[in-house]
């Protein structure tokens, strides 16, 4: 049974378009920078065992997580390729990075040590890259202090330098100063790297805002997020590159009701008839990742025409106003992210009316919703 056919709301996932996407990414790159396609977060919300093979099929080298779970959740699903694990984990966990074979991310003494210990235990190497921190004040091990560092670990067996990395605070922000400066610091530390002997490793510091905007950046690798899923960063970064969105989300209706003038809609009755009207009822809500702040704010598509969502978003339903002279019945699809005719209703567009990022959306809708994959071969679901 399809999953649109066990609930009527789902999300569609276009693997293809993750496909194209990392080929655009690829053919933006500086020569022979690899690319590592970031699944954190169950790819955004897009699924990330399935993000990850569509990538790595379309040329991404490596993939990026960001706790041990989403890591081992990989691994378990036939993941081979090189897997990098984003922040560092608690030294309990050194065991299981090393029995998996995970690139730990390290930048502090106590996991080294513990990663040193499960790498001697097991007889297998354990490389880590080494996180350095040039401004954004979240994690690593400070920038003056990175070559001191890392000279304190050569006493420690089983575990190596593989790469070096940093993250920036304001890439998306075309000539910030604290870009600037944060970079300089990066660039200063390899310089102390290399003037004390030590190397860094496979080198990387873009995200999707860098690689888009700062190809001096590119550095060995980069780490491509949500650019992957055909979202961009920031405005600024629209028209320097085509992305192609791979998330649809779509409902159908579960009933049709005509309302008298003054009848109100949902919970604190914040929305009432201003004349007879028709309203349609959608089974996805809040839980869906619909966030209860866009209630009487966004639209959603239906016969091709877009519809204004009214009343409180429920947890498990939302309501729309039909618009005069559409005929509208029960089973008709809707689209609240996606095209439907000429008609296209985006992620970004959502994100703005809930004042957030286009980021924490796709994250959200990842949670309940059954989801169809199209492209890349034959159809195939999995469930929310």
């Amino acid at each position: 049974m399809q999953t649109a056919d066990r609930r009527w709301a789902w999300a569609e996932v276009d693997l293809g378009a993750v496909g194209r996407n990392v080929g655009t990414l690829r053919a933006s790159l500086a020569p022979g920078a690899r690319l590592m396609a970031v699944v954190k977060a169950d790819g955004y919300g897009h699924g990330a065992g399935e993000v990850a093979r569509a990538a790595l099929r379309s040329g991404a080298d490596r993939i990026g997580v960001a706790t041990l779970e989403e890591a081992l959740r990989l691994r378990a699903a036939g993941l081979t390729a090189p897997l990098h694990l984003l922040s560092e984990a608690p030294p309990r966990s050194a065991d299981r990075i090393v029995e998996a074979g995970i690139i730990a991310t390290l930048f502090s003494a106590d996991f080294a040590s513990a990663l040193s210990r499960a790498a001697a235990a097991q007889q297998r190497p354990a490389p880590f890259h080494l996180k350095v921190e040039t401004g954004m004040n979240r994690i690593g091990v400070r920038a003056e202090d990175a070559a001191d560092f890392v000279e304190s670990l050569r006493g420690l067996p089983g575990i190596s330098l593989q790469g070096t990395f940093t993250h920036f605070a304001t890439a998306d922000v075309p000539g910030d100063w604290e870009f600037e400066r944060q970079l300089e610091r990066f660039r200063a530390t390899l310089a102390e790297f290399r003037r004390r002997g030590i190397d860094p490793g496979i080198v990387h510091a873009a995200n999707s805002a860098a690689t888009i905007l700062h190809p001096e950046t590119h550095f060995d690798m980069v780490r491509c997020g949500i650019a992957l899923y055909g979202l961009h960063p920031d405005a600024s970064t629209h028209g320097r590159i085509a992305l192609a969105p791979a998330m649809s989300v779509k409902a159908r209706v579960t009933r049709v009701a005509r309302l008298a003038m003054g009848e109100g809609v949902s919970y604190g009755m914040t929305w009432h008839a201003a004349a007879p009207t028709t309203v349609a009822t959608l089974p996805i809500g809040y839980a869906d990742g619909i966030r209860r702040s866009l209630s009487n704010t966004m639209h959603v598509l239906v016969g091709g025409r877009p519809c204004r969502q009214v009343g409180r978003v429920c947890m498990d339903q939302l309501m729309v106003e039909v618009p005069r002279g559409l005929e509208v019945a029960v089973g008709d699809e809707a689209v609240l992210i996606g095209r439907q005719g000429s008609e296209e209703l985006t992620l970004e567009q959502m994100a703005a009316l809930a004042n957030t990022i286009d980021y924490e959306i796709a994250c959200g809708l990842g949670a309940r919703l059954g989801k169809v994959y199209l492209g890349e071969g034959d159809r195939s679901e999995s469930d929310g």
